[in-house]
């Protein structure tokens, strides 16, 4: 009976598990608190933390590759999609499908908020490169400052798959933390005479005009960045679903039945890339205190372009609605909105910020055609 317990126990994981997998299953468990709890993006902060949990069990062998006689572990077969570029697209398509190009379309100038919201990407870009790494390494981590997750990951997965998991964390975290992050910089950045400024109200935009705009979009860019294709095509067939009309069964299967189905898939699996020994590194340290310097950045750079636009427009230009340049949609847009009504109780800016957010988007799907073009 000894030896029978003795195999027993030896079977299981309590005898296999190292400190750095209790460490990874605390940080888990740190993340799920902040899904649950604080309700920070939890939509995919849940179930990234949950696969991070399942990576960490040992003995598990949940992404193990088949081989050896072995057939591989569920989540390695799951991971394929990541693997294929297959999964962040999909996720595009629903984001498409419900996004309101709008207030992008009846003020084209926010194309340049979201532009300016990319320099945070770039000048990461070059401080990753002297801290020693990689030209693709980082390219994948200075995309972190797009506050865009799904893009992160195509990027990631391409350039540096072996810095996925860290890359994927640090992104859908700081998207969670937009709330937190970027008021005190748009704060520091605006004088309460700009934070006050009331916009006036859009243009209303035609039905023609929203239908060709995704196809116009997807024919420009396209050409320009070929790399670009596979997110932004997905992204403006989803927004055609919407604005077409004629689809109603295909834009809601987009934005909800197939949507969740990918983001679970690609929530538990990324997180699953998160294993002890690939994420316990200093080098997931750098990644993680580059990607707020790229977020931070991003957050100024949209603002302090913001502040241009309204010297040139002679004050009709609130800089908050530039914060939203960054692609966290729609919470982005909602900060502005918070931090705008805190100086104005009549202010609404919301509208106004979704058209930088929205453009910020397509702006951070061509950052990454950027980079793929150069380094793919």
């Amino acid at each position: 009976m000894g030896d029978i317990f003795t195999n027993l126990l030896q079977q299981t994981g309590i005898l296999q598990l190292t400190w750095q997998q209790g460490l990874m299953m605390a940080i888990a468990g740190v993340l799920l608190y902040l899904a649950i709890e604080k309700k920070y993006e939890p939509l995919l902060l849940l179930p990234i933390s949950f696969g991070m949990l399942l990576a960490n069990l040992p003995a598990a062998g949940l992404m193990n590759p088949p081989g050896g006689g072995h057939i591989g572990g569920l989540l390695w077969y799951l991971y394929q999609g990541v693997e294929l570029d297959i999964y962040p697209p999909l996720i595009f398509l629903g984001v498409g499908a419900m996004t309101d190009f709008g207030p992008l379309i009846a003020n084209p100038k926010s194309i340049l908020l979201g532009a300016a919201a990319q320099f945070g990407v770039f000048l990461t870009f070059i401080v990753a490169l002297l801290m020693g790494f990689t030209a693709p390494q980082s390219a994948a981590t200075s995309i972190i400052g797009g506050a865009d997750g799904p893009t992160a990951i195509y990027l990631a997965s391409k350039l540096a798959p072996e810095l996925l998991g860290a890359i994927a964390i640090a992104a859908y975290s700081y998207m969670a933390l937009v709330p937190i992050i970027q008021p005190p910089i748009m704060k520091a950045l605006t004088t309460k005479k700009e934070r006050s400024v009331v916009m006036e109200q859009l243009r209303p935009v035609t039905k023609a005009e929203r239908i060709l705009f995704p196809i116009v979009v997807t024919i420009v860019g396209s050409l320009l960045l070929p790399s670009a294709a596979p997110l932004l095509g997905m992204l403006m067939l989803g927004n055609l679903f919407r604005e077409s009309l004629v689809v109603d069964r295909l834009s809601k299967t987009a934005q909800n039945e197939l949507n969740n189905i990918v983001v679970i898939f690609l929530g538990v699996t990324v997180g699953a890339t998160a294993s002890a020994d690939k994420f316990l590194t200093p080098q997931t340290l750098f990644i993680i205190a580059l990607g707020l310097v790229a977020f931070a950045v991003s957050t100024a750079g949209g603002v302090l372009l913001g502040k241009i636009m309204y010297k040139l427009s002679g004050g009709k230009v609130n800089p908050l609605i530039g914060s939203a340049g960054v692609s966290a949609v729609p919470m982005a847009a909602r900060v502005s909105q918070v931090v705008g009504q805190q100086e104005n109780p009549s202010n609404f800016l919301l509208m106004h910020a979704m058209g930088p957010n929205v453009a910020g988007v397509i702006g951070t799907a061509v950052a990454a055609g950027v980079f793929l073009a150069i380094f793919g």
